[in-house]
């Protein structure tokens, strides 16, 4: 059965459709920025702060990723609480201060605190913006207003790359981090004139240990919810090892620095396309018909890029066209498999979200960590976690969908009472 287009929240006065998807979007837009914006710069950050491995330049992306996954799981019931926006804006003010110390830091272990610190404002950023277009939206229009969104959430990195170069050729590199300052305060503004409390008063949740502990029972023993969260988490540890490698795969296994951010960029393009592409398809094949063949899609283009890396086959450009189809794919994955696991989550959004943000990201950076740190001067190293990492996604979906892909099964509630 089709869930209602509308939550029950959705009698909600706001913003309308294209500026609610703009103001979820930009949400997203900002986590984005601050995962990529600073790739090039960070051999300028390694030799402006003596850090001596290349490898150890990924914690500038990694401690961000750790601080934004590890607080989610707070968010969430804070969000219950005391509503929506109030937490938006705390998670804004820390993304900004901590945004400006990351700028000003004299030491790499300074700045690796301060982007934990804005990871963990950015935390509110992602957990609120599910929350919210739950509050809202539900079923196939859901998940179409998750891929608008995740569609410039995942196409700011065709620009972010580039944003990040081109502020080193004006200014020193402290001047990325300022720039993200800036663009969350912009923001902060936009959100506290035009975004409304979402949360409807009779969902409040007071702060409770027994409630939220049921809760976030409910979030991790729901067959699909945790089922699509884990399968989110492979595909997130497959992003983020891209992310983590790539910088040094264009300068230092290809000694092409300069096509670096517009590779990177046509790579970024994949996801972007597939994003749109999926926002219109969605409502009338399905979420699962298309995220369940994309991922069949992404394991089967791993593969085939893991064999070229290790046959010793790999040049710039099959780098590039292989890997844009592998995130092809995963534009048509993530937003629908973030919406699978939300939908029965619906009386408990905020700390669903929390808790499969924390999930997800936490334990994705961990996994994308893993790959980046097995750099060895190829390719070959990512290639080979892609595909390990789509084949543990497709089994988490085989357990979410008891065994059936392609079509919605009506499972048991709890895994506990199946």
């Amino acid at each position: 059965m089709t869930a209602p287009t509308l939550a029950p929240a959705a009698a909600v006065k706001g913003p309308g459709f294209a500026e609610f998807v703009a103001l979820i979007a930009m949400m997203m837009a900002l986590n984005a920025l601050a995962i990529d914006s600073m790739l090039p710069a960070l051999p300028a950050i390694g030799e402006a702060l003596d850090v001596a491995s290349e490898n150890s330049r990924q914690w500038v992306v990694t401690a961000y990723l750790l601080g934004f996954g590890v607080t989610q799981i707070i968010y969430g019931p804070l969000a219950d609480r005391f509503g929506r926006k109030p937490i938006l804006m705390l998670g804004l003010g820390l993304y900004v201060v901590f945004s400006v110390l990351a700028a000003f830091s004299p030491t790499f272990e300074l700045l690796i605190a301060a982007r934990v610190g804005t990871g963990v404002g950015a935390a509110a950023l992602r957990v609120l913006a599910v929350s919210i277009v739950r509050d809202r939206y539900a079923g196939r229009t859901m998940a179409r207003v998750m891929s608008l969104s995740f569609l410039v959430f995942l196409g700011v990195p065709i620009l972010a790359p580039s944003l990040g170069q081109a502020i080193l050729t004006v200014a020193p590199w402290p001047w990325v981090f300022g720039v993200l300052a800036l663009g969350g305060a912009a923001f902060a503004i936009w959100a506290a004139i035009r975004l409304p409390e979402t949360l409807h008063p009779g969902d409040r949740m007071p702060i409770q240990v027994g409630r939220i502990a049921s809760a976030f029972r409910q979030a991790l023993t729901n067959r699909q919810s945790i089922g699509y969260t884990l399968a989110i988490t492979a595909i997130s540890g497959a992003l983020f090892g891209f992310i983590n490698s790539s910088q040094q795969i264009f300068f230092d296994v290809f000694h092409e620095p300069r096509l670096f951010t517009i590779v990177f960029g046509l790579i970024a393009g994949g996801i972007a396309v597939a994003s749109l592409l999926n926002a219109r398809l969605v409502e009338r094949l399905g979420s699962r018909l298309i995220s369940h063949t994309a991922l069949l899609g992404f394991i089967v283009m791993s593969a085939v890029h893991a064999a070229v890396a290790l046959t010793g086959h790999e040049t710039i450009w099959t780098f590039a066209v292989l890997q844009a189809l592998t995130m092809f794919c995963f534009g048509f994955i993530a937003g629908n498999f973030g919406a699978m696991a939300m939908e029965p989550m619906g009386h408990i959004a905020g700390t669903a979200s929390s808790a499969q943000g924390f999930i997800s990201t936490t334990f994705g950076a961990s996994l994308g960590f893993l790959i980046g740190q097995q750099f060895n001067g190829s390719a070959a190293p990512m290639t080979v976690g892609f595909v390990a990492l789509g084949l543990t996604a497709l089994v988490f979906v085989l357990i979410a969908e008891r065994g059936r892909l392609f079509k919605a099964r009506n499972p048991a509630p709890f895994l506990a009472a199946s």
